[in-house]
């Protein structure tokens, strides 16, 4: 009969490993929040509408702020997926198959988040604000194609590797495949991604800008946050 330890899974979990990862993770996407803060804090031009509305918040954007906000996602989208792996060993002994999808989903995030995405984006940021200084009418043409070419790519790599993530981790939790109660479901990613968006019901300002750019960051402090909250109460709900 095969066994968890015969396919390389320590039925006893390491919690204190687990613990730990779960805090770095807390810290990274802090890390993250405070780069896609750097970058979304800003108000758009009203007057201006479309693509070109979105962009024009960018324009006053100081390339030290650029710089910024691209190297804290450059370490800490990494990090972040790494401690993913805390999250893996939660399911990993009730549910091989739930955690090996789970771990596609974290390699997909390591590779297309930060220099798939999140670097890019800023880098069509800094191409933006300097082809409008010097092309005005032509700098949104070249923008979008730029974007095109350079970023929607990485987007759509990585919004598939997100879904597997995520639909994998909230699976397991809603069936009981890991140690938490079926409740836990709820500190996942896109729970605390839509109560980023919530901070949109206060209107155009600065801070509400800067909240919804880190709605994925917030996402990530929602989940690492609320498991940290609560493994108490899986560590009870397992000796049970």
């Amino acid at each position: 009969m095969t066994t968890y330890n015969d396919i390389g899974i320590d039925s006893k979990l390491d919690w204190e490993r687990i613990v730990k990862l779960l805090r770095i993770g807390l810290f990274a996407g802090i890390m993250v929040l405070v780069g896609d803060m750097l970058l979304g804090w800003g108000i758009a031009d009203e007057s201006l509408s479309g693509m070109q509305r979105e962009l024009s918040a960018y324009l006053t954007l100081s390339d030290t702020r650029i710089f910024w906000s691209a190297l804290l996602g450059l370490i800490g989208i990494p990090l972040e997926g790494l401690c993913y792996f805390g999250v893996y060993r939660l399911m990993a002994e009730r549910s091989p198959k739930h955690a090996h999808t789970y771990r596609s989903g974290i390699l997909g995030y390591l590779i297309f988040g930060a220099c798939g995405v999140h670097v890019p984006c800023l880098s069509s940021v800094f191409f933006y604000k300097y082809v409008y200084a010097a092309n005005p009418e032509g700098a949104l043409e070249l923008a979008i194609k730029y974007g095109g070419y350079f970023l929607l790519p990485g987007i759509i790599l990585f919004l598939i590797f997100f879904v597997v993530l995520c639909g994998a981790q909230i699976s397991a939790f809603a069936k009981g495949m890991t140690p938490y109660p079926r409740w836990c479901w709820i500190f996942s990613m896109p729970v605390g991604m839509v109560i980023a968006m919530i901070f949109k019901v206060f209107g155009e300002s600065e801070p509400v800008n800067a909240l919804t750019a880190g709605w994925i960051s917030i996402g990530n402090i929602w989940m690492f946050g609320g498991l940290l909250v609560t493994v108490k109460l899986a560590q009870k709900e397992r000796e049970k």
